[in-house]
């Protein structure tokens, strides 16, 4: 790469767009956001699948307390094939994802680069974390069963493997098993009681929809709400997100959480996440936001708006979240679950899960 097109790189703004498939497909067009220089005062530029009014507050305290100026593109899916097709041109320091299989088509790709800081080492434990430091947890949510106050005693449900039992035949509600949410949580069942238990179970989901899966976590409790199924899986943080809005709020309402295998494994907990990319122009600070991210100030913020579990121990949870409770979650290493992710999604296809009861 010559010393123009590195210039260049250093010298560019990235607006933050909402970019779907078939924008990424005509050209990714860039806008610029700042007119503050890169030189003045350093900058980052991020890919993320986090969406921007959770991230802007994180990146405005992290300018605010570094002076490092931060430009995102945000994407709700293509962002890896991006990076393929940018190559050595491509603008991205850091990646930003909503869940661990992303993570790790990142690093298997070739574009993660290791980093290891004490910093990072304090705040962030090892089983949220890839060992060479090739990608960092930054917030945990626990998959959890969403259970009708109306219809569902507290106490009936108290396992994953309970979802397969016949008494819930035609009241399970459930987003595509393919989603990585879902892969998530069939993989720690793959680790925990083998492929073949995992595969029965699944079938004996399947046979107990209330309808095709369908929809995101949300549409699953109002589903509930709207008394199309009695029991639904999902993370936690959306609960907290549907009691915070007026019109979701009687979806939240008509529903409570319950955390599986409390007497077992626990239950399982899937992360948010980031890399620092191979050949970033600004690593320094790529760096420091990872670090930023994984520290106090950004960890409770996190935990405040968002309603999820920070990675770092001795955060305060929200209010919100503390009202659930606390709970026994699975330690089965995240890392595992990454390798399984294929075995899980093949299971999915084998049952064909996708196509309901």
């Amino acid at each position: 790469m010559n010393a123009d097109m590195k210039s260049h790189r250093r010298k560019r703004r990235l607006a933050v767009l909402l970019i779907g498939t078939a924008a990424m497909a005509a050209g990714f067009l860039l806008g610029e956001i700042r007119s503050v220089s890169a030189e003045e005062a350093g900058q980052v530029d991020v890919y993320s699948y986090r969406q921007p009014y959770l991230m802007e507050p994180l990146f405005e305290a992290f300018t605010e307390q570094t002076g490092i100026e931060v430009n995102m593109v945000y994407a709700k899916a293509g962002l890896l094939e991006r990076l393929k097709a940018e190559g050595e041109a491509g603008p991205a320091d850091i990646f930003l994802t909503s869940d661990l299989p992303r993570l790790v088509e990142v690093q298997e790709a070739g574009f993660a680069a290791p980093v290891m800081t004490d910093t990072l080492a304090a705040n962030i434990p090892a089983q949220y974390r890839q060992e060479d430091g090739k990608w960092w947890g930054l917030t945990q949510r626990a998959r959890v069963v969403y259970a009708s106050r109306d219809r569902v005693p507290e106490g009936e449900l108290t396992t994953y493997q309970g979802l397969a039992d016949e008494k819930w035949k035609g009241r399970i509600c459930i987003r595509p098993g393919d989603h990585p949410y879902n892969l998530g949580l069939i993989a720690a069942m793959i680790a925990r009681h083998g492929e073949e238990r995992t595969k029965e179970w699944l079938r004996g989901v399947k046979a107990n929809l209330a309808r095709k899966p369908q929809g995101n976590d949300r549409a699953q409790v109002k589903a509930i709400y709207e008394g199309q199924c009695d029991l639904a899986i999902g993370n936690t943080y959306y609960m907290g997100k549907m009691l915070a809005d007026p019109e979701q709020r009687k979806w939240a309402e008509a529903a409570y959480i319950i955390f599986p295998d409390q007497n077992g494994a626990g239950a399982h907990v899937n992360i948010s996440g980031a890399t620092v990319l191979e050949g970033a122009d600004n690593r320094e600070e790529a760096v420091a936001l990872l670090e930023f991210l994984s520290g106090d100030k950004a960890q409770e913020i996190y935990a405040q708006s968002n309603y999820e579990y920070p990675v770092k121990p001795g955060v305060p949870w929200s209010d919100t979240v503390a009202s659930w409770g606390e709970f026994k979650a699975d330690t089965v290493d995240l890392a595992v679950i990454a390798d399984l992710h294929d075995e899980a999604l093949r299971l999915v296809n084998e049952v064909d899960f996708n196509a309901g009861s």
